[in-house]
């Protein structure tokens, strides 16, 4: 038996990505490539499942989404690790756009974004009433980025990065940043400026050559994979909105 059998006929990327395996978009490039069977034989493009097929992905059988009960919520969640090339909008004419590359069955948009060539944690819901709360600057919400640069970190260029650097014509907030490897930082900021931590680094004559968002206030990414996405917990949900008192 698969992790999460269907009540009926369900095409297969659909039923993978309820798994929680990994977006549709992803499924279907693992049917593509012939890496996913069902009841042992490999799947086409357009399959469909039903409740007792087995489905196996590289010839392991899919693991469900950590539970999460969701049951009594008004609106969707969730949490996905974007990977590089996937575009933050919610326009379908845009190829590689955040909706579809997730392919939830509600309608869901991005809070805030990441660059298109930025990867990691990004939140998604069908509540738009959160958004303003979450992005806000003056709510103070902490988003933590792991970053890569072209040239070796330097003490003086930490110290400038946490005290603000002018770009957009304004000046950048405090900021915390700390060195983790030779060509590595750790930066966390309360606001989101567009590209603000490429345009940062660039003030100082670094150049970013990857950039990983890895947590927002008490969301974190974990061990989460990148392209697969999971529910926000009721304890992630009570510390990222403590005022809201429906879900």
């Amino acid at each position: 038996m698969t992790d999460a059998p269907t009540a009926g006929p369900t095409r297969l990327n659909k039923h993978i990505a309820e798994t929680g395996f990994c977006s549709r978009r992803e499924a279907d490039r693992l049917i593509g490539e012939r890496r996913v069977t069902v009841n042992g034989h490999a799947a086409g493009t357009g399959a469909v499942v039903g409740e007792g097929d087995v489905v196996l992905v590289d010839g392991q059988p899919l693991r469900a989404r950590a539970t999460v009960k969701t049951s009594g919520r008004r609106h969707v969640y969730i949490v996905l690790n974007k990977p590089v090339g996937v575009t933050c909008t919610t326009e379908s004419t845009v190829k590689g756009n955040i909706v579809d590359f997730v392919g939830h069955e509600q309608r869901i948009f991005p809070i805030g974004r990441l660059d298109k060539e930025s990867e990691g944690l990004i939140l998604l819901t069908s509540n738009g009433d959160i958004v303003n709360q979450i992005l806000r600057a003056e709510n103070r919400h902490e988003k933590e980025y792991l970053v890569e640069v072209n040239k070796p970190v330097t003490e003086e260029f930490l110290r400038g990065m946490a005290k603000g650097v002018r770009i957009h014509d304004q000046m950048t907030l405090p900021c915390r940043a700390s060195r983790i490897a030779k060509f590595g930082f750790r930066i966390t900021l309360t606001q989101g400026l567009n590209r603000q931590i490429r345009l940062m680094s660039a003030a100082f004559g670094y150049r970013v050559t990857q950039l990983r968002r890895v947590r927002i206030d008490n969301v974190k990414l974990g061990p989460l994979k990148a392209g697969r996405w999971r529910n926000l917990t009721d304890t992630e949900l009570r510390g990222l909105l403590p005022d809201m008192q429906h879900w």
